[in-house]
């Protein structure tokens, strides 16, 4: 069976055909400025690249294109939309309602919807992607998959918020976190290099990039993760605050006079490792700066292994012990250096870190000495790949 993935933005589309037999992905791409003039589908198909130009005023116009694209005779990837067996939707939100991937119906989809205002930036777009599918498909199932729901196995402890409770039961305000698929694939895949079933370990995963959350993992289930009621909290990232003192905000807005929308756009845009170096949002260019000596690049990026380490050090407690650490997301695959950072604090837990073997880029390999007593691991990681997984799953049952 044939598996469409989509992940769609707020003015993107990103997708990957993959095939169930043999786990293969037959093409990924990437719809960007959807709703601009200028409409740009960036293409991989066997490693070979193109950008196509095609306006795509909505959804409905993207999908429909990617379909388009993926029957072209040469390219050689379904003679008809038949083959496609089915679509899993990458959804961030799911709130309480979803601890597990579910199978679409309008029912599924009026439970997202709920969840806009978790997600203001996110389900919107979710949800406009499952009805253009389903409005290009009509006859092809859909499964939902979501960000949220990995985390749905935390205890109340780890995710109440100490404020009075009837947000909770009013607005449902607690932890919930992100980037469960990418958490959950890591944790399963470093089970199987390792050879253990994941019942028996503690894992820590660090998943780093643009966005980033650590994640405690026990017995392959979340036990508590850095983001909370947003993808806002834990520790810094490219251009989000992290955790930071609540008084903060309401000093800033009095100081500069300015509203919700004004500070909302400040910690997540203008903040992170871009709001202290200045600059840039690309960790590579403050990587660039820190070797340099500029003390600004040095700060954001000593501060933030820091962070992530203490992040860490919280999570051995959470677990009462910690077997592998892992590293994954575009820095944490690729981030040589930040690795070695984060791991020089590790090392009264017995974290040792092979400096020779962590020169590596983008791949999957143990990076601890011999004697570490803590395995750390690099797993790149593959969210289409879990959420194709999913998808099959529930369509070969239904």
């Amino acid at each position: 069976m044939k598996i469409l993935v989509l992940n769609c933005g707020s003015s993107s589309l990103k997708f990957q055909l993959i095939n169930m037999d043999t786990n293969e992905r037959m093409a990924k791409g990437n719809f960007e400025r959807i709703g601009g003039m200028k409409t740009t589908l960036k293409l991989n198909i066997n490693g070979n690249k193109e950008e196509l130009l095609h306006i795509a005023r909505d959804y409905d116009e993207a999908i429909s294109f990617v379909l388009e694209v993926l029957q072209k005779p040469e390219y050689n990837l379904i003679k008809s939309l038949d083959e496609i067996g089915a679509v899993g939707h990458r959804i961030v939100h799911g709130g309480e309602m979803f601890s597990e991937s579910v199978i679409i119906d309008d029912e599924v989809i009026s439970e997202i919807e709920k969840c806009i205002d978790l997600a203001p930036l996110h389900n919107p777009a979710g949800v406009a992607g499952i009805k253009a599918a389903r409005n290009a498909l009509p006859n092809v199932p859909m499964v939902a998959v979501f960000d949220t729901a990995f985390h749905q196995t935390m205890p109340a402890k780890a995710y109440v918020y100490q404020i009075p409770y009837r947000y909770y039961t009013s607005y449902k305000i607690r932890k919930y976190g992100f980037h469960g698929t990418s958490h959950r694939y890591v944790d399963q895949r470093v089970a199987e290099l390792i050879g253990e079933n994941k019942e028996n370990l503690k894992v820590i995963n660090c998943h780093l990039g643009q966005g980033a959350s650590i994640c405690a993992i026990d017995g392959g289930k979340s036990v508590d993760t850095s983001m909370g009621l947003t993808p806002l909290a834990g520790i810094p990232m490219a251009t989000r605050c992290g955790d930071i003192d609540p008084a903060i905000i309401p000093y800033i807005m009095k100081r500069d006079n300015l509203g919700p929308e004004d500070i909302e756009e400040i910690l997540n845009k203008q903040s992170g490792a871009w709001g202290v170096s200045g600059v840039s949002l690309d960790y590579k260019d403050i990587e660039d700066g820190y070797n340099m000596g500029d003390q600004r690049s040095i700060l954001t990026l000593e501060s933030q292994a820091y962070k992530i380490a203490q992040y860490i050090g919280q999570y051995v407690i959470s677990l009462g012990g910690l077997d592998v650490l892992t590293f994954a997301g575009g820095v944490g695959e690729n981030g040589i250096e930040t690795r070695e950072r984060i791991c020089k604090y590790l090392e009264p837990f017995g974290v040792k870190l092979d400096l020779e073997a962590n020169k590596t880029r983008g791949k999957e390999k143990c990076i601890s000495t011999e004697d570490s007593k803590v395995k750390i691991y690099i797993i790149p990681t593959n969210e289409e790949l879990i959420i194709a997984k999913d998808t099959y799953e529930l369509v070969k049952k239904k």
